[in-house]
């Protein structure tokens, strides 16, 4: 049928260029039927231009702007991974769900962490001379989406991880704009859990001391090599692709690369979340190679949350995180991480998205949270990550994770990349 489909545009042109080419002869016979052949000849222009015009759509005749949709689809690449893994609590909780931890969640069982799609056209290109174009999209489904994700199904963001428009605007060497929903700028993980990280669950700052991702404009400019300046304002630190009021949160980021080795991001934020509290704060974001095979990463968070009645409360983090290359295929990474909360209002009684029941419960005022993870990440192709992992956390909230204060998880994860 496509041959066909292809095949018939050309062939009406042909039979058209016939049909005029007679009625031309005709004319010079006799002229009295001119004003007829005029009529006729309007017509077949337009049936003309309406097969020149199909003709160009099917792509058999170049097109009059020269962008063919053939060629757009040719620059867009479809990448993402499918994540699934088995992981046991020590403390079997009652109601199967492990209390403040993300990513397979569920005690004892087999989880489909994550399928993720993303769709994004060619790297826009930093100029100082020209205007440059692209996007990106990407969405997520399974277990782990109801953190990923901002949710909000009203306005058909319950599967979108980020989407936004990218261009370059040749500003000096070219100012970077992004615009759309955007991926939180905090935090040394991402969010794509063992697909991305050395670790294959997510550490406790990634939902903490983190944010999730948001609907605003980001500018970004290249200084030089070594320094990039990112500002970024935003619907809130966690309003999400729809805000409910008129704050907007300002997030500044300077990132730094000294040497080829290392490199550290110095971020700051703040602005009204709501019409009764303001959330102001920082982080430090690193990285050091001390060797080929020894990699090195720190996090250091500090969120200040302001009512509009009561006293401000203080939260911070601290996470350091190694991995050592034993073979081409084969590393050791180990993270560590402990959160203090001294005013109590950052770490207890706050469920993640879409498990009720998953908060951190405890009678103490205030508390501290931390963990150590030890996880081996092997890679016996290069589209196969598979991440044996055991991981020890522990809080002084009484009773604070699953009843006790502390406890092991262990299992192992799977990734297939694409």
């Amino acid at each position: 049928m496509n041959q066909l489909r292809f095949r018939t545009p050309t062939h009406h042109l042909r039979y058209a260029a016939a049909i005029v080419g007679s009625l031309t002869l005709a004319v010079a016979q006799d002229p009295t039927r001119l004003e007829k052949l005029e009529s006729e000849n309007t017509a077949l222009k337009q049936r003309l231009d309406a097969l020149e015009q199909l003709a160009q759509r099917e792509g058999l005749q170049p097109s009059k702007s020269g962008l063919k949709a053939t060629t757009a689809m040719s620059e867009i690449t479809l990448s993402g991974f499918v994540q699934t893994s088995y992981f046991y609590n020590s403390r079997n909780p009652a109601d199967k769900k492990s209390d403040g931890y993300l990513w397979n969640t569920s005690h004892n069982g087999f989880s489909l962490n994550k399928v993720k799609l993303t769709l994004a056209s060619k790297p826009v290109e930093a100029s100082g001379d020209k205007w440059d174009a692209g996007f990106r999209t990407s969405m997520i489904w399974g277990e782990d989406s109801t953190v990923l994700n901002t949710g909000s199904p009203a306005a058909g963001f319950e599967s979108v991880r980020e989407a936004y428009v990218e261009i370059n605007a040749p500003i000096g060497t070219g100012l970077n704009i992004k615009a759309g929903q955007l991926i939180s700028l905090l935090n040394y993980e991402s969010g794509d859990g063992g697909a991305a990280n050395a670790n294959f669950s997510q550490g406790f700052q990634w939902f903490y001391t983190g944010n999730p991702p948001g609907a605003g404009v980001q500018l970004s400019y290249t200084f030089t090599d070594w320094l990039t300046a990112r500002v970024r304002v935003q619907n809130g630190m966690y309003a999400g692709p729809v805000d409910s009021n008129d704050g907007k949160t300002l997030i500044g980021s300077l990132n730094f690369k000294p040497t080829e080795k290392g490199w550290f991001n110095l971020i700051g934020f703040g602005g009204p979340e709501s019409r009764t509290t303001d959330i102001k704060g920082g982080s430090v974001l690193a990285g050091y190679d001390f060797t080929d095979k020894f990699h090195t990463g720190l996090e250091f968070d500090y969120f200040n949350f302001d009512p509009a009645i009561g006293k401000a409360s203080d939260l911070t983090s601290i996470g350091v995180f190694t991995s050592y290359d034993l073979a081409s295929t084969l590393s050791v990474a180990v993270r560590a991480e402990y959160l203090d909360d001294p005013d109590g209002g950052g770490l207890k009684g706050i469920n993640l998205p879409g498990r009720p029941g998953s908060a951190i419960v405890s009678s103490d005022a205030d508390g501290s949270l931390g963990s150590l993870t030890l996880t081996l990440n092997w890679m016996p192709t290069p589209r196969v990550k598979i991440q044996p992992e055991i991981r020890y956390d522990f809080t002084s909230y009484t009773g604070g994770l699953d009843g006790h204060k502390n406890r092991v998880i262990f299992g192992l994860g799977l990734n297939y990349l694409f």
